[in-house]
């Protein structure tokens, strides 16, 4: 079969390998669509600690049951929950598998679902329901991190926030919260095409290279600052911001995985008695709560913005190492 596999730094191509074992307790998909994450372009630079050559990467991905399972039939269209939790550390024995103690993903710490096939464990594939297509199913993990992201934080509808970062997880998000009954929202991110791009799916964005965000957000706050302020862009000089934003005793989530360590002016913070607070990926139920909202929302699928074949593998890469590119999504088609 073919994968996508990571080589070494900066070197991921299309090769020849042998399909996947079967395995007890797992079942293999015939792979139609995986995405490009943020995550797999640490790994194409060869800055993931875990990833190691030769790896298949992938952890969004959809596509066809080759066999049946005891609850569904070989042939219907499925999707992954792509996390490996040991189910024996406190964090999994107290309900936090997606923060277990030795985490890991397929894609990263095991072979994943840019290939052919994937074999995966039966209780961690999720159908795809009629209606939805597989391409939108395979960007059903974004939506699940937007949701885990609501749902754990104690978004409240009504609330009012700010967004940093229209890429795919800052404009999932937005639509999360909007399918959510958010507020007033406003979004903020610097490349020009993600700002049309967050303009024509109908929200307010500023630049803050142009627009001062603190000016901004005063003017549209009475002088108060956003309820919750999402950090989607994970840059330092997001960071720098982050408590000048949000309104005394209001929230702040980070979201976005940060590369580098950034300064915060804590005791600002202090003075507003506000929270600050991080999520990781995804519980189960997230994913299948994202599924409904994919189904609900067709402006989620709007984000997948490029649909390659794994031959074009450097190609679509390059696209999201690029500013000003456009791309937001970029999937391969298998």
């Amino acid at each position: 079969m073919k994968a996508i596999k990571f080589l070494g730094a900066n070197n991921v191509d299309i090769v020849d390998c042998a399909e996947p074992p079967g395995e007890d307790g797992c079942a293999k998909i015939r792979v139609e669509y995986a995405g490009i994450c943020g995550t797999d372009l640490n790994i194409y630079a060869g800055t993931h600690p875990r990833a190691k050559a030769p790896l298949t990467i992938g952890h969004e991905f959809s596509g066809v049951l080759m066999e049946d399972t005891d609850t569904l039939k070989a042939g219907t269209s499925v999707t992954a929950y792509p996390l490996i939790s040991c189910g024996n550390c406190t964090p999994c024995r107290n309900g936090n598998g997606h923060v277990c103690n030795t985490l890991g993903l397929y894609g990263i710490d095991k072979d994943g679902g840019m290939a052919e096939i994937v074999s995966i464990p039966k209780k961690q594939i999720i159908p795809i329901p009629n209606g939805l297509s597989n391409k939108a199913g395979a960007f059903v993990e974004p939506i699940a991190v937007t949701v885990h992201t609501v749902r754990e934080t104690g978004f409240t509808p009504g609330d009012s926030a700010l967004i940093f970062g229209c890429g795919t997880i800052g404009l999932c998000l937005a639509l999360t919260l909007k399918n959510c009954g958010v507020g007033q929202l406003l979004l903020a991110e610097t490349d020009e095409k993600r700002i049309n791009m967050a303009r024509e799916l109908g929200f307010n964005v500023i630049d803050p290279t142009v627009d001062d965000v603190v000016s901004v957000t005063m003017q549209k706050t009475a002088g108060d600052g956003f309820d919750r302020v999402y950090d989607c862009a994970g840059a330092a000089a997001v960071a720098d911001k982050l408590l000048d934003v949000v309104k005394v005793k209001g929230q702040i989530v980070i979201v976005a995985s940060y590369k580098k360590p950034a300064e915060l002016p804590l005791f600002k913070g202090m003075a507003k008695e506000l929270s600050i607070d991080f999520v990781r990926v995804y519980r189960q139920k997230d994913f299948e709560a994202a599924i409904d909202l994919a189904q609900k929302e067709p402006l989620y699928e709007k984000l997948i913005t490029h649909v390659m074949e794994p031959e074009r593998v450097d190609e679509a890469f390059n696209l999201l190492f690029t500013k000003g590119s456009g791309a937001i999504k970029v999937m391969f088609k298998f």
